[in-house]
C-alpha cells in the first residue's frame, strides 16, 4: 500500500468528523499542493509516515474514533507514563507502508494540576490526544482540499488543512522547542510553503492580519517577530541544515534564507 493509499485510509475512516478535525502537521504541508491557490513545483513533497490530526480542545466528538479506526484496519498502540496515555493507530502488519495517525488537541492555561501532574493528554470518543501549546493557531480558519480517485479513495473525501500563515506562524513559534533535526526539516517547510503560495503574498497578508493575528497573544506576537528575525536575519547552521535535506534540488542556503525573510516580513507585516 503507498503512504497516499494509507492517508486516505484514514481520511475516510475519520470521515463523520470531517468538519471537527483539522490534518496538521506534514501531511498538511503535502496536501497544500492540493489547493487552488498552490503553484505546481517541480520537486517532490517531503514524505512523512506519521498523520497528525488536531481537533479544538473543547469539541464534541459523538461516537467512537477508536471503532471506526479498529474497523478500517488499524491498530491501536498506547506508549508513554501519562494518564491517559498517548494512542498511536498503525496500520496492521500486512500493510508494509509504516504509516500511523496520532490525535493533538491545544494545549491552553497552565500545563500541571494543582497537585502537580501534568496535563499532558485529553480522552475523546475513545481516543487520547496529547495538548500541545500553540495548536489552536492550526483550527484556526482552516482551508479545505479533496481528495479523489487517484489517492486511493473510495469516494471523494474533503478534509481541513491549516491555512497557510497558521502553519507558518506555528512552526515559529515552537521552533526552540524542537529537536535540531526537526528544527531544519521545519525551515524547508516554512521555504517550500511559501513558494507554493508565493503569487498569493497579498492574500497570505490578509490572512495574517484578519484572521490570525487577531487570535493571538500580544507576547505570542512579540515572540514570533523575534524567532522571525533571528532565524532569518543573517545565515545560520539551522537554514544550512534545512537546504542540505532535499535530494531531488539544489537550495542555495542564502538565497532560500533571503527569499524566507522578504516573503515573511510581506505576510507579517
Amino acid at each position: 500500500m503507498t503512504d497516499r493509499a494509507a492517508f486516505a485510509r484514514l481520511v475516510e475512516a475519520l470521515s463523520p468528523w470531517s468538519q471537527q478535525v483539522v490534518f496538521v502537521g506534514g501531511w498538511a504541508h503535502r496536501l497544500y499542493r492540493l489547493h487552488d491557490l498552490a503553484e505546481t513545483p517541480a520537486y517532490q513533497p517531503l514524505a512523512t509516515l506519521d498523520a497528525d490530526v488536531a481537533f479544538a480542545e473543547r469539541e464534541r466528538l459523538e461516537g467512537s474514533i477508536k471503532q471506526r479506526l479498529l474497523a478500517a484496519g488499524f491498530q491501536e498502540q498506547l506508549t508513554g507514563n501519562h494518564r491517559p496515555p498517548v494512542s498511536q493507530y498503525t496500520l496492521g502488519e500486512d500493510e508494509p507502508s509504516g504509516f500511523y495517525a496520532e490525535f493533538l488537541t491545544p494545549l491552553t492555561g497552565r500545563e500541571t494540576t494543582r497537585d502537580g501532574k501534568p496535563l499532558a493528554t485529553v480522552e475523546r470518543a475513545d481516543i487520547t490526544a496529547q495538548r500541545l501549546r500553540y495548536l489552536e493557531l492550526l483550527l484556526r480558519s482552516p482551508w479545505t482540499v479533496t481528495l479523489d480517485a487517484d489517492w486511493g479513495t473510495l469516494s471523494t473525501q474533503s478534509l481541513r488543512i491549516p491555512n497557510p500563515v497558521s502553519f507558518i506562524v506555528q512552526k515559529l513559534l515552537i521552533h526552540d522547542q524542537r529537536p535540531a533535526q526537526k528544527r531544519a526539516q521545519d525551515l524547508l517547510y516554512i521555504h517550500d510553503t511559501l513558494e507554493l503560495f508565493g503569487p498569493e503574498i497579498d492574500q497570505l497578508a490578509a490572512v495574517w492580519r484578519d484572521e490570525v493575528r487577531t487570535a493571538m497573544h500580544d507576547n505570542w506576537v512579540r515572540n514570533l517577530m523575534q524567532t522571525r528575525d533571528r532565524l532569518y536575519g543573517e545565515l545560520n547552521d539551522s537554514i544550512r541544515d534545512a537546504a542540505a535535506i532535499p535530494q531531488d534540488r539544489d537550495l542555495d542556503p542564502e538565497r532560500m534564507r533571503a527569499m524566507c525573510q522578504a516573503a515573511l516580513e510581506e505576510v507579517l507585516a
